[in-house]
């Protein structure tokens, strides 16, 4: 495909994409109450109080919410659109990897998101302990929403990174061996984006992230290095059939 065409086709998928987070997120104001409600029980227990500081603040944290909710209903269409963009080569008897990453991919966000809430008291625990004890956290919705947000995005998309791994192996831009020998490297920013991803400054927010994270980059890196095996076998199948219809090309007589 030209670049203009591989532009045409990325606008298509954001096209899908957009509408289906839309979508969406209309039927995430359905759900806004409740989900509310389980957002803010972990400041409640944590001691702290929510506050509004404006009269547009329950407006925007709805429309924030709302797509936040869009984000995760949506996420096996707009997972599937990133991955037929990545990999667009595959031949057709291979296309039901598509299905496999789905299946794997959007367990493995939705999965992030809850051990994100997870770790979500530990952190509030952290910071409205630091609070001097003659003092009141008097802490905006606003600000606690974006906090909450950003720590249940940062982990479910973490985890959805390992599955990139694989994608970009399969069309053959990151083999195995790349992996290995730089898993040093791999190692420091996996742990370094857990530091600065996961909103919590104590270690055990960090761990709680970069532990999974670890785990599921071993899986897959083993995966990286079978499909090279596998992909190199049958190479080496192709050339020496190849070898062996030249040869009996040449045996036949002229």
């Amino acid at each position: 495909m030209s670049l203009k065409e591989h532009l045409i086709e990325l606008r298509n998928r954001l096209f899908v994409a957009l509408a289906a987070l839309l979508l969406a997120t209309v039927g995430g104001f359905f759900l806004y109450n409740p989900v509310m409600e389980i957002l803010t029980q972990p400041l409640l227990d944590a001691g702290g109080q929510a506050n509004f500081a404006s009269a547009v603040s329950p407006l925007d944290l709805m429309i924030k919410v709302s797509v936040f909710l869009g984000l995760l209903i949506s996420s096996p269409v707009w997972l599937y659109e990133l991955w037929a963009f990545i990999v667009p080569g595959l031949h057709k008897k291979e296309k039901w990897t598509a299905v496999g990453f789905i299946g794997t991919a959007v367990p493995l966000f939705l999965g992030g998101v809850v051990l994100g809430f997870w770790a979500l008291p530990f952190a509030l625990l952290f910071f409205i302990g630091l609070t001097p004890g003659n003092a009141v956290n008097l802490i905006t919705m606003p600000e606690y929403l974006d906090f909450v947000l950003r720590l249940l995005l940062a982990f479910g998309i973490a985890f959805i990174l390992p599955v990139l791994m694989v994608g970009l192996n399969m069309i053959g831009i990151l083999p195995g061996r790349t992996i290995i020998k730089n898993w040093r490297i791999t190692v420091f920013l996996i742990c370094l984006v857990a530091a600065m991803a996961a909103p919590g400054g104590d270690a055990l927010t960090m761990f709680v992230l970069a532990g999974p994270l670890l785990l599921l980059f071993a899986a897959a890196t083993g995966f990286c290095l079978y499909n090279d095996k596998r992909r190199a076998k049958r190479a080496a199948d192709l050339a020496e059939e190849y070898e062996r219809s030249a040869q009996r090309a040449s045996d036949l007589p002229e």
